[in-house]
């Protein structure tokens, strides 16, 4: 079997490495534990999770066995890397209930038929019930603060004020690569590249606590052209389940991608071979459409499944070809059917500014007219809306 590392490197998924020849050569020879982290901020992940995820499914199906940590105890603390405000504090409650959600959302990408199956640990079963005296020993005298501060990880922080709890949310990462390492001999940590900092100060406290050679190894970050990190659309974030961000709306967010990202986001977030990506992505020009709804289609049926990828293909192509019967459908109950309220209330604006913004550029038709002023009503019937050229929908009025 090809060494995963040299699928990963050739799909452009490393981004940064601890010791890679090293790295290669274990992954060719010996089948290790390695493990991602996910902190249960919401209770769905989002597509910009989707790469993390099939890091560890790609590891799995080299034989090595993946672990998914999900961050119980962190999710109390909030990662401040690139952040400039403090992560929003969430109940016990309903942290626990994203914990269970999450969870069974990354399990349904692996197979559970193999031996080497998926292993779904949450680190607040440790940190709840050792002291703070206990973490320090085994932390604080193989971290320095000093390399904390220059990693970057704070800096915007920094800026706005950095408090003393999100401080330890570093610490805390590594003492979970510590913790696994011991208790599951895990010796990879995966993650996204905003999270390098945080990995490398787990894999350095092995190797001073334990004299251990441990690895380390990032993926790029899912970004726009601009640079801009994807993990939104212009309607909030692009959930992976469908009660929070539809199949269609999900199809249409990967169906949209700029031209130059196709390849790179078929690598990232697919496990379509990479040969035969390069043939799909080998067309220019209109023809780099086909490679947009065939990018589209796969990660739909990954997450969604094929049913759902099919019915948001039938409905994308019914939306473009004017096919009302095909095209997707979406219900309002307003009393005051007005066009500002239905953009917002379809996800087609985010707000009730972005919406007048939307009107008058023109971008907006009701049933093929164009809407040219904020007063316009919706009709009392059901009706095509259009919001430029790449989305529309079939508003069914209740």
């Amino acid at each position: 079997m090809e060494n995963v590392f040299d699928e990963m490197n050739e799909r452009g998924l490393i981004y940064q490495s601890i010791y890679p020849e090293e790295l290669k050569e274990i992954l060719g020879k010996e089948k290790v534990v390695c493990y991602a982290g996910f902190d249960p901020t919401a209770d769905s992940l989002h597509i910009g999770h989707l790469a993390s995820i099939l890091q560890l499914v790609r590891m799995q199906r080299a034989g090595h066995t993946p672990i998914a940590l999900l961050g119980g105890a962190t999710g109390r603390i909030g990662d401040p890397s690139g952040r400039n405000d403090m992560r929003p504090m969430i109940t016990q409650e309903q942290r626990d209930e994203n914990v269970r959600k999450i969870g069974e959302q990354i399990a349904s990408f692996f197979d559970k038929n193999c031996s080497n199956k998926l292993v779904i640990v949450n680190n607040d079963d440790w940190f709840s019930k050792m002291g703070y005296i206990e973490f320090l020993n085994i932390v604080g005298l193989n971290m320095s603060v000093n390399k904390m501060l220059s990693s970057g990880c704070f800096e915007q922080r920094m800026q706005n004020g950095l408090s003393f709890l999100e401080f330890n949310y570093m610490p805390m990462q590594a003492y979970d690569f510590w913790y696994l390492f011991k208790n599951y001999n895990c010796t990879v940590e995966l993650g996204g590249s905003d999270q390098w900092a945080n990995i490398v100060a787990g894999a350095e406290l092995i190797r001073r606590r334990e004299n251990a050679p441990v690895y380390c190894l990032t993926t790029p970050l899912l970004t726009k052209s601009d640079g801009s990190k994807m993990g939104k659309s212009a309607g909030g974030a692009v959930w992976l389940d469908r009660e929070k961000f539809s199949d269609y709306d999900f199809f249409q967010v990967l169906r949209n991608v700029e031209d130059e990202k196709v390849e790179e986001w078929f690598n990232m977030l697919t496990l379509v071979p990479r040969e035969e990506i390069k043939q799909i992505c080998a067309k220019k020009g209109k023809e780099i459409n086909e490679a947009k709804e065939r990018l589209a289609y796969e990660v739909t049926k990954l997450v969604r499944g094929k049913e759902s990828a099919d019915e948001a293909l039938k409905q994308a192509r019914g939306a473009f070809l004017g096919e009302s019967e095909e095209m997707p459908e979406i219900e309002i109950t307003l009393d005051d059917l007005n066009i500002i309220d239905c953009l917002v209330a379809i996800n087609f604006a985010q707000s009730r500014g972005d919406a007048k913004k939307l009107i008058a550029g023109g971008g907006v038709r009701v049933n093929d007219v164009v809407v040219d002023n904020i007063d316009f009503a919706c009709p009392s019937e059901n009706f095509i809306l259009k919001k430029g050229k790449k989305n529309i929908v079939r508003v069914i009025v209740k």
